[in-house]
């Protein structure tokens, strides 16, 4: 089984990244409804191409990860968050998650920062399984964070130096 291929994002991506986004969406992670036509473009101002990480398997993105700055403070320029992490059904069980998580931890290193972390919905059992494998480690829960699909899911911490 091949390794995945990452590189960072391309503004040409932005069509297949969006695609991918809207078919990986699931309520196992998603807070916000099933984006409906006319979609919107995949990078904005707050999420330009460069803080994408995608991976490539047979030359086709199968997955992406999302890297940013929790907040625009300068106290808190020394730390990146995972901000979104996605992979194609066709790819899942081929370690391109895994591949994505550890490219991230490399990319935060490269750009100076010293921690890196992200937020998980507390029923996302795989993804927190995932995390925590990278050495990610539970900092705080939100208990009741949101109410989803009629239940309320608490919001889990997670964070690790790099």
């Amino acid at each position: 089984m091949p390794e995945p291929h990452i590189r960072i994002a391309l503004p040409d991506d932005d069509e297949e990244l969006g695609a991918l986004d809207r078919a990986a969406w699931s309520p196992l992670h998603a807070v916000v409804p099933r984006e409906r036509p006319p979609y919107a473009p995949f990078f904005d101002e707050r999420h330009r191409a460069e803080d994408h990480l995608v991976a490539e398997l047979d030359r086709r993105i199968v997955g992406y990860v999302r890297l940013g700055l929790p907040t625009p403070l300068a106290a808190n320029a020394h730390v990146r968050q995972i901000q979104g992490l996605a992979v194609a059904e066709e790819a899942r069980g081929r370690g391109v998650g895994r591949a994505l998580v550890r490219a991230a931890v490399e990319e935060a290193r490269r750009r100076g920062a010293r921690r890196l972390t992200l937020r998980v919905l507390g029923h996302n059992t795989p993804a927190r399984a995932l995390y925590a494998s990278e050495g990610f480690v539970v900092e705080g829960v939100l208990p009741e964070e949101f109410r989803l699909d009629g239940a309320y899911v608490d919001d889990v911490l997670m964070g690790r130096p790099v």
